[in-house]
């Protein structure tokens, strides 16, 4: 990574959370000292993404290198992904399609780059959000450190997985992100109740679920719709489920992120396109836009997801196929016929 793409990310990292600061209005202590962590988090990352990718790629032979700037293509998407999953839409399913239908990246390096990726602008969301929304301190820190912990389990697994089964697990990512946008356009979803807090099995469960939603983050299923029915059920306030939902995933992708980096299987110039084109468009959307009429948009983003879907899992079928035919005569294995 160059050191102008380094200061870049540095100074966007200083940016927002001067930007954040000077715009959140009073909170409370706890409310406080989390928002401090989120800010510590998001110094980390803008510090610890480019240095060890610099120090990766240093041992990366010419012949492998990939090309380390973002292009026009990357920041646009980062910026438009954004800015709806600010206003509701949500951004790995979205980014996903556009990558699978633009054949920009590999499918195995995709999930690594939302990770990674996405994890900045939904820091900044996170800053936003926490401190206009109150929830129960306990069970939000509780719930952001199971994500925590799920997130890491699943990146280490993840990294490791081949092409056809990460095809797999994200076609099948892809349907029931499809699945849920129409649930909610369609107004299937629970409405939930008006409890802040849990306790008991409804606590433990909430718990349970976030950790298993924090893994499934790192193939790629997005954790904001399971994660605000799964609350909903539960009998929460939906409104106290967002800074739940966004403070998981701030604090889960950075550190997820850097597990994918450590093991290159992420695009470095999608992500810093998604990293920078992001941050700019959530905080317009957050402070100036707030809401605007989203009704024909989401379900062309179910069209477009239940598409890459279809994609995806056929080009799992696609790799499966040789492997169930007959060899050729003549042809052995890595070789070619006479």
């Amino acid at each position: 990574m160059s050191r102008g793409l380094r200061l870049l990310l540095g100074a966007l990292g200083l940016a927002i959370i001067g930007v954040i600061g000077c715009l959140t209005p009073a909170v409370g202590s706890i409310t406080r000292a989390l928002l401090g962590l989120l800010a510590a988090v998001t110094l980390w990352f803008v510090w610890r993404w480019p240095q060890l990718e610099q120090r990766l790629a240093a041992g990366t032979t010419a012949t492998d290198a990939r090309p380390e700037g973002p292009g026009l293509f990357d920041l646009a998407l980062g910026f438009v992904t954004n800015f709806f999953d600010t206003l509701g839409i949500g951004n790995f399913a979205p980014t996903t399609a556009a990558l699978k239908l633009t054949r920009r990246i590999s499918d195995e390096d995709i999930p690594g780059t939302l990770n990674v990726g996405h994890a900045l602008p939904v820091l900044t969301e996170a800053l936003i959000f926490i401190a206009a929304i109150a929830v129960d301190p306990r069970l939000l820190i509780a719930m952001i450190g199971a994500s925590i912990l799920g997130a890491w389990l699943g990146a280490g697994l993840v990294a490791r997985m081949p092409r056809r089964a990460i095809q797999i697990g994200m076609g099948t990512a892809l349907a029931i992100a499809a699945v849920l946008f129409i649930a909610a356009n369609l107004h299937w979803m629970p409405v939930g109740g008006s409890a802040t807090a849990f306790s008991g099995t409804r606590f433990a469960v909430a718990i349970g679920g976030n950790l298993v939603l924090g893994a499934l983050m790192t193939l790629g299923i997005g954790l904001y719709a399971p994660c605000l029915i799964m609350l909903s059920l539960l009998g929460l306030d939906p409104r106290a489920a967002f800074p739940i939902m966004m403070g998981s995933c701030a604090f889960l992708m950075p550190i997820g992120g850097i597990r994918f980096v450590r093991t290159r299987r992420y695009s470095a110039a999608v992500a810093l396109g998604l990293a920078i084109g992001g941050p700019p468009a959530v905080l317009i959307a957050g402070y100036l836009v707030k809401t605007m009429p989203l009704f024909w948009l989401r379900w062309l983003v179910v069209c477009v997801v239940l598409y890459a879907a279809a994609m995806m899992l056929r080009s799992a079928l696609r790799q499966a196929q040789p492997r169930l035919g007959a060899q050729p005569v003549g042809q052995g294995e890595g070789g070619s016929g006479v």
